[in-house]
């Protein structure tokens, strides 16, 4: 299932908008704080799809039944650009546990490249709800990386996709390659085009340098 928040009219749209903006995207706090706030925004849509039991609380004056989260979530990221999203995730999500994946693109001599995997922090997932976030999903690969590799510290019982801007080829290339009754993507926009290097346009640059700074 493919859910694009952007599509109906809401507060997120300021916050991609400003994303985008070469105007305001090099304000590296604001950025930062755009990327935590979407990560808000997309953990409040994601908690209507969880599973809900009845408890009771009690007030100075009665009782009163409020149901609650029953699931178990562990809410991960790509470092380095999932981070801020990571963070607004967790914000809503402040009872879950959390994993963290290095990749990033190895860019060959001729222009190509190969996504890079070199380290997992996850606790075992088995039966949780998996939530990976990562603000640009452009070929997909890197994420189906992930998600592969998050695989191996057990089965969980969904995962949800959190995406802020994505490729159409990226999105057809991530669907194709998830169990598609066990995975739910989130996005904020879907682009039309990616570069040949693999960049989406518009797009709104590289999250990572435009949060964090530039790498060598």
């Amino acid at each position: 299932m493919i859910k694009i928040l952007g599509e109906k009219n809401s507060i997120l749209n300021k916050f991609i908008y400003e994303l985008r903006s070469v105007e305001i995207q090099n304000d590296r706090m604001r950025f930062r704080r755009n990327l935590e706030r979407i990560g808000e925004i997309f953990a409040y849509e994601l908690s209507q799809e969880l599973n809900y039991v009845p408890s009771h609380v009690q007030t100075p004056l009665g009782t009163i039944n409020i149901p609650l989260p029953a699931d178990r979530i562990v809410v991960s990221s790509i470092l380095r650009a999932g981070l801020p999203m990571h963070q607004g995730l967790l914000n809503y999500f402040d009872d879950a546990d959390n994993a963290f994946i290095s990749a990033y693109r190895k860019y060959s001599k001729d222009g190509t490249f190969n996504i890079q995997f070199e380290h997992l922090s996850c606790p075992n997932i088995k039966g949780k709800v998996l939530i990976i976030a990562d603000p640009m999903l452009a070929t997909g690969s890197s994420m189906i990386l992930a998600y592969k590799a998050l695989l191996e510290k057990g089965k969980p019982k969904h995962t949800h996709i959190v995406s802020i801007v994505a490729s159409k080829e990226g999105v057809e290339f991530t669907r194709k390659n998830l169990p598609s009754k066990d995975v739910t993507i989130w996005l904020g926009a879907v682009d039309d085009e990616l570069t040949v290097k693999s960049y989406i346009v518009p797009g709104l640059g590289d999250a990572g340098d435009l949060a964090y700074g530039d790498k060598e």
